[in-house]
């Protein structure tokens, strides 16, 4: 009687559990679904948030600006997007700032592209060239500080707009010198083209200036307040869902494809290894874990940014940044690299 009596017991409270209401959360991306995204929705296809008690959505992204611009305005609880634009809303929006939680790209992915042979294979002789860009590029923001950390003067670069299918097609067809991009994305797109990788001059950010950090999961600052358990939650997950791309990168790319099935599997993957390998899994990364920023160095990165930018004030790093919804270091240790 005792042992039917637990059974029961058991069965009541399994159903108490199922019963207590999910916390919903509306995640926006950066970008399309592409192969670096993989980790947010691997997690949510094998349930990682769910089983934390999370009602997940996620929807592509337009860029880091819109993604910043959706989270302050409410329509999402949390996201993805560059830091750097972060440091800058968070500047010129004292009342709305919104708070990093887990840095993805350790790294900033930004880059300039050139063909040889057109003149350009350092940074000083960009100066006097013509780029090509979005305007809410990222390359293109964090131009300034690429400019003052390679001591050229970045008001003698001119830059024109272009949207983002037509930035790789305009440096092909010669109608600009060089172009700024996301390194993995860029480099890709050019191959996708016809150009081969020997054919191109990269100019990296990061071989620059090691200060800079890229993208990261941002959420609104009383949403957080509000639901400390669910952000936590979300990045225990999230977490889960890196270790298995890292561990199976074509399970990831399988989730990018279930959202859009028109995606050249092979080029993703690649994508995907490229983030990873350059921005993901970094020295730092694997010293201090996934989602760790060094203190001193964001700090770094705060100052560059705000020089750069002519911002009005400079952050605290508790303005921009907290650790306090990581999971343990333990949980985030990862090593090798993605083949």
């Amino acid at each position: 009687m005792r042992a039917k009596a637990l059974f029961f017991i058991g069965l009541l409270l399994a159903g108490l559990a199922l019963a207590q209401p999910r916390t919903n959360l509306r995640f926006t991306l950066d970008f399309a679904f592409q192969g670096p995204q993989a980790p947010f929705l691997l997690a949510l296809d094998k349930g990682y948030y769910a089983a934390e008690g999370l009602n997940v959505t996620i929807d592509r992204g337009f860029g880091s600006a819109d993604a910043i611009s959706r989270i302050a305005a409410g329509n999402y609880e949390m996201g993805f997007a560059d830091i750097n634009s972060l440091i800058e809303f968070n500047v010129r929006n004292p009342s709305n700032q919104l708070l990093a939680v887990f840095m993805v790209y350790n790294t900033t992915p930004a880059a300039v592209f050139a063909l040889k042979g057109r003149g350009i294979s350092r940074p000083a002789d960009l100066v006097g060239k013509t780029l090509a860009a979005p305007a809410g590029d990222a390359g293109r923001r964090l131009f300034p500080v690429f400019a003052e950390a390679t001591g050229i003067d970045a008001s003698r670069v001119n830059f024109i707009n272009v949207d983002v299918p037509l930035r790789e097609p305009t440096l092909v067809r010669g109608q600009a010198d060089a172009i700024t991009g996301f390194y993995f994305t860029s480099l890709l797109n050019l191959k996708n083209l016809g150009v081969k990788p020997e054919d191109l001059v990269v100019l990296k950010y990061a071989d620059f200036t090691q200060d800079l950090y890229g993208n990261a999961v941002v959420v609104r600052r009383d949403f957080a307040q509000a639901n400390p358990q669910a952000v936590a939650a979300f990045l225990r997950a999230l977490v889960r869902g890196f270790k298995d791309v890292i561990a199976n990168p074509d399970e990831g790319i399988a989730a990018v494809k279930r959202r859009d099935g028109l995606i050249n599997e092979a080029l993703e993957r690649e994508r995907l290894v490229l983030a990873f390998n350059s921005h993901v899994l970094t020295a730092d990364s694997r010293a201090f874990g996934l989602g760790s920023v060094r203190r001193e160095r964001m700090e770094r990165n705060i100052q560059a940014v705000s020089k750069a930018f002519g911002l009005p004030a400079t952050l605290r790093l508790e303005q921009l940044w907290t650790d306090r919804f990581l999971p343990p270091i333990a949980e985030r240790r990862v090593t090798g690299s993605l083949r």
